[in-house]
C-alpha cells in the first residue's frame, strides 16, 4: 500500500478489517434472505430474525427493491472511484481495478480513503505541494 508521499499512481488504502467484516456480513445476510429466505433460522437470530421475517412476509416487495438499490448504490460508487482515480493521478491499471472492486464491495468505507486521498504534485520551483 502506498503512503501519499510515494507514487500517486499507485496510491490504494483499504478500510479497517472490522468495517469490512461487518460490511461483508451485512451484506451477506441480506443477500441470503434475498435468495433462500426459507433456510433462515428466524427464531435463532433474535430480534434479527424477527425484522428479517416480517421484512420477508409483509414487505416483500420493498426488501426486494431495497437489495437492488444497495447494489446499485455500491455500483454508483464504484464507478464514482474509478473517476476520483482519473482525477488525483491512479493511472496504474490493476491499482484502479483493485479501487473499483473494493469500493464496490465496501462501498463509502473504502471510497472515503480516495476522497481524502491529496496526492502531492511537483511544482514548478522544484518543491513538492500538496494538492488543493
Amino acid at each position: 500500500m502506498a503512503a501519499a508521499t510515494r507514487d500517486p499512481s499507485t496510491y490504494f488504502r483499504r478500510p479497517k478489517g472490522y468495517v469490512m467484516l461487518l460490511i461483508a456480513a451485512g451484506m451477506g445476510y441480506y443477500s441470503w434472505a434475498f435468495f433462500a429466505p426459507a433456510s433462515i433460522p428466524y427464531d435463532s437470530l433474535g430480534p434479527l430474525g424477527t425484522f428479517t421475517k416480517f421484512l420477508v412476509e409483509k414487505h416483500n416487495a420493498p426488501f426486494k427493491m431495497g437489495y437492488f438499490i444497495s447494489w446499485a448504490i455500491h455500483l454508483g460508487e464504484a464507478l464514482y472511484a474509478l473517476k476520483l482515480c482519473t482525477n488525483k493521478g491512479v493511472t496504474d491499471s490493476i491499482t484502479r481495478l483493485l479501487w473499483f472492486v473494493q469500493t464496490f464491495a465496501f462501498g463509502m468505507f473504502s471510497l472515503y480513503h480516495l476522497l481524502t486521498y491529496k496526492p502531492l504534485r511537483k511544482a514548478s520551483d522544484g518543491y513538492k505541494q500538496k494538492t488543493k
